[in-house]
């Protein structure tokens, strides 16, 4: 079976300005360097589908979807001081959705082994009922919620962005059958994801935030993944494993404060392919989240998606 790879030229059209962190050079430059591997006609390239207002609404309120159309349609702005919108940018968000989506389908037909959602906005700071952080739809949490819809019991979510995913978080906090993980340099922003935050209600125990000093290195990383992470996964037993694969946490990165190297980066998608194959039969997706350094970010990139190419 295939990777898939979902992205669109249409992201681009998201326009944030050329001094926003988040801007459209993100993705060209990873498209740039993925486009020339010897691998990258043997993927399974997905052009992503507009998602409905009524799949959106698995994870926000209605009333929040309108009112961002709303405002992509009277032009430009700001949802707050981090995350401004143009005109393409409610579009360039049920695009980004659609992409968890499509990948998600292929893999339930057995059409691909896993995929990566190679998308902007990015997602998980999202929360129900507003943009934040430069995410505007929680792409991977619509996924999951998706899934649950289509028959797909376990979920597990491992979040590995230098910020917290605290949009993912809120919307499973009090839930049983997705454990959503995260680990994140902390403090930093937003603020959330204390090591005392594991879920409430019948969800208590399905959180785990493993909150990381600044400077914490590839050993130490890959060390708190093999000895935290994958007990969880073996306990747990998901029958799906979806990543917020955030590249910010990179040595060179300039919003992020963690030094794992290109080459870390290569070793975590390896121990958590493997993982996969061993507890769910290799269905996995990966959502870029974060990365802000253009080089690091796309050389990053390449090397999950090889690995995840195998």
């Amino acid at each position: 079976m295939k990777t898939g790879l979902a992205t669109s030229e249409f992201f681009l059209k998201h326009e944030t300005g050329s001094s926003h962190p988040e801007c459209k050079e993100r993705l060209s430059s990873i498209l740039e360097k993925i486009n020339v591997q010897s691998y990258f006609k043997e993927l399974n390239l997905i052009e992503p589908r507009v998602a409905t207002r009524e799949e959106i609404s698995l994870n926000h309120n209605k009333s929040y979807i309108t009112e961002f159309e709303k405002k992509v349609n009277s032009g430009s702005g700001y949802f707050d001081m981090d995350t401004p919108y143009s005109k393409d940018s409610f579009l360039a968000a049920s695009k980004a959705v659609g992409a968890g989506l499509d990948i998600a389908d292929k893999i339930l037909t057995s059409e691909l082994k896993n995929g990566l959602a190679l998308v902007r906005p990015p997602g998980h700071h999202a929360v129900k009922e507003h943009a934040m952080g430069f995410c505007m739809f929680n792409n991977i949490a619509i996924t999951a919620k998706y899934l649950q819809q289509n028959g797909v019991k376990k979920i597990l979510i491992y979040d590995f962005d230098v910020h917290h995913g605290n949009g993912t978080e809120e919307s499973f906090y009090d839930e049983e059958n997705i454990f959503f993980i995260s680990t994140h340099q902390f403090p930093f922003y937003p603020g959330t994801g204390k090591s005392t935050d594991i879920g409430g209600g019948p969800g208590k125990g399905f959180t785990k935030n493993i909150p990381l000093a600044s400077s914490t290195n590839d050993t130490k990383f890959i060390e708190t993944i093999k000895e935290e992470i994958i007990p969880i996964i073996d306990n747990f037993q998901p029958e799906f494993i979806l990543l917020s694969s955030g590249f910010d946490a990179h040595k060179l990165d300039p919003l992020g404060g963690l030094e794992i190297s290109t080459k870390g980066f290569e070793k975590i998608t390896e121990i958590l392919k493997n993982k996969a194959e061993e507890i769910c039969k290799g269905r996995m997706i990966s959502f870029l989240e974060g990365g802000y350094h253009l080089e690091a970010l796309a050389e990053s990139v390449e090397t999950h998606l090889s690995v995840l190419k195998g």
